[in-house]
């Protein structure tokens, strides 16, 4: 029973750290440029990580085609696709962005289809995906009259990073990587910090440190806690509880930053998104029924077992 509350509140605290990174991002793109601001966040998050793994003696150096594939796989799409949340929650609010979040797991299973020829989706889990993009019309919610209105544009921004997001993980997989995790995601993000940085300036973004107190908190928490110690409790809970309930973490982290947004943002939600929100989850459960279900059979099997 302790392990398992324990266990309750290390998924919380997870969801916790990345529902409030939603806010932490709302606040510094008051005075930080978005793909400039991303750049920061990764550059904290690899000094942390990279520095872990050294002092922890653990396998560091990136050597083997495998290892470097991953690096760059994460670097450019795991780390590099996420200054599109940055420009996206420009127009955004945090609680819409983090629904959209929710859309990774069923993002991942299409990516996977594709790249992973050990999977296979059957009649029902291409129900699942329906519902999936159901969800997200819903959620995006087009209007053919203005198709370039701020509102719709940013949400096809953040769609486009969920989506990159989801290939970087298929790829980081597929790459079959042997580093040690801490120094996997430190490399990817020194990679994508600098791919960051040179897209920024590409871009226009002129360079300039956090100007404020705020502004300095925001990249801060965004990097050492939402980035490296958030790294640290998800690959904990891969450990001891598997891919798909860690997964479930996704549609955890929306409730916080919805809570945060709407009682420090002052921000709204419709009906339409929540619903949207609500039809994505539904298409989860219907794409892995059954996984899910032996994660249920095997969790009552354990308290059972306890009981005795």
């Amino acid at each position: 029973m302790n392990r398992r509350l324990a266990t309750v509140g290390t998924f919380a605290l997870l969801a916790t750290l990345w529902g409030l990174s939603f806010l932490a991002i709302s606040v510094g793109l008051e005075t930080l440029d978005p793909v400039l601001f991303a750049a920061f966040r990764y550059d904290t998050g690899a000094a942390f990580l990279l520095a872990f793994a050294l002092l922890s003696g653990a396998s560091w150096r990136p050597t083997g085609r495998s290892n470097l594939a991953a690096i760059l796989a994460g670097g450019v799409f795991l780390v590099g696709m996420n200054a599109f949340l940055f420009v996206g929650q420009q127009t955004v609010p945090s609680g819409v962005a983090a629904i959209m979040q929710s859309l990774v797991p069923i993002a991942t299973s299409l990516w996977a289809l594709v790249l992973l020829p050990e999977e296979r989706v059957s009649p029902v889990g291409a129900v699942g995906i329906a519902l999936g993009f159901l969800g997200v019309v819903l959620i995006v919610r087009p209007d053919p009259a203005n198709l370039l209105a701020d509102r719709l544009v940013g949400r096809l921004v953040i769609l486009l990073q969920v989506s990159g997001v989801a290939l970087g993980g298929v790829l980081v997989q597929r790459a079959r990587p042997t580093l040690d995790k801490a120094a996997l995601s430190g490399w990817s993000m020194l990679v994508g910090g600098v791919i960051l940085h040179v897209a920024s300036a590409v871009l226009g973004e002129p360079f300039a440190l956090p100007a404020t107190v705020r502004t300095g908190a925001a990249v801060a928490y965004l990097g050492v806690f939402a980035t490296a110690l958030a790294f640290f409790i998800y690959f904990h809970l891969l450990e001891t509880q598997g891919a798909l309930e860690t997964s479930l973490v996704a549609y955890l982290v929306p409730v916080v930053a919805t809570v945060v947004g709407v009682t420090v943002l002052d921000e709204t939600l419709t009906l339409s998104t929540l619903a949207g929100f609500v039809v994505v989850f539904a298409g989860f459960l219907v794409l892995k029924r059954r996984a899910i279900a032996d994660l249920v059979s095997e969790a009552t099997e354990t308290a059972e077992t306890a009981g005795d």
